[in-house]
């Protein structure tokens, strides 16, 4: 993912409500979300260049996203896919803290990432991106967060403006709804290049990045997926998929219970 914000345990309703934009290369081979034959109870989109995942959701209520960490300095190819880490996690039987404290040992195999991992009621978030004495997993308290290509919360102008419709949209008394979710990460308008330079983006590619959703040629926002997962443990899923015109080529929708999950940061 490149765009995530979510809401975690913010309302008594909805323990978990999610809006996410994958941005990818448009030749990038990927299948769209389906709950997998080897993993029948993993649902995930596919990336079929290296086999892993950018976000997915099990049935019994593990869930699972990771953004890239961009910084023009550090290109450098890593010897490992990034995608493996939310599968390896969704796949695996680990307690989120367990899982991330383990990965701990060989973070730096991989690109920089900001890696979430845990159940819709806990929370886990970790960055290779900080020197290794300041990596340590974080458990979320209840709160709105935003995530894209620097850390977590980091006040980018578009992290900024997801948190803020997905909170007007979390105050509706009538419910959620996925196309209501999916304003919160789509705006294609380019930020003030003042906002962009007041964070520190001044690299020739910022500008071009600061949309929300991306559009251009070869790279852009290849599919946004909204979830929410209400207090009775109905989990509902939604991605669409989206051309290198921004057009809408693909949507998948799924609906299903969760096994119950304990809340907190055990």
């Amino acid at each position: 993912m490149c765009l995530l914000v979510f809401a975690h345990r913010a309302d008594p309703r909805y323990p978990l409500v999610l809006a996410a934009n994958r941005d990818e290369f448009h030749a990038r081979p990927t299948a769209g979300s389906a709950f997998w034959p080897e993993y029948p109870d993993l649902l995930a989109g596919r990336d079929l260049a290296q086999g892993g995942t950018w976000m997915g959701l099990t049935r019994d209520g593990r869930f699972a996203a990771i953004t890239n960490f961009r910084d023009p300095a550090r290109t450098a190819p890593a010897p490992r896919s990034r995608g493996e880490l939310p599968l390896n996690y969704l796949a695996g039987g680990q307690p989120p803290q367990a899982f991330l404290r383990d990965l701990l040992v060989h973070a730096d195999d991989y690109a920089g990432f900001n890696l979430l991992v845990g159940t819709v009621d806990t929370l886990w978030y970790l960055t290779n991106s900080v020197d290794r004495d300041e990596r340590t997993p974080q458990c979320l308290p209840p709160g709105l967060y935003g995530l894209s290509n620097a850390r977590l919360d980091t006040p980018w102008p578009k992290v900024i403006r997801a948190r803020d419709r997905l909170r007007a949209v979390m105050a509706t008394t009538r419910g959620l709804g996925h196309e209501a979710l999916a304003t919160a990460v789509g705006d294609r308008t380019l930020a003030d290049p003042a906002d962009l330079q007041r964070q520190g983006l001044t690299h020739g590619m910022d500008l071009l990045l600061s949309a929300q959703f991306i559009t251009t040629a070869s790279y852009g926002t290849r599919s946004t997926t909204t979830l929410w997962v209400d207090d009775k443990g109905m989990a509902s899923w939604r991605e669409s998929s989206f051309d290198a015109r921004g057009a809408e080529a693909d949507r998948r929708e799924y609906a299903f219970a969760l096994a119950a999950n304990p809340p907190g940061c055990e």
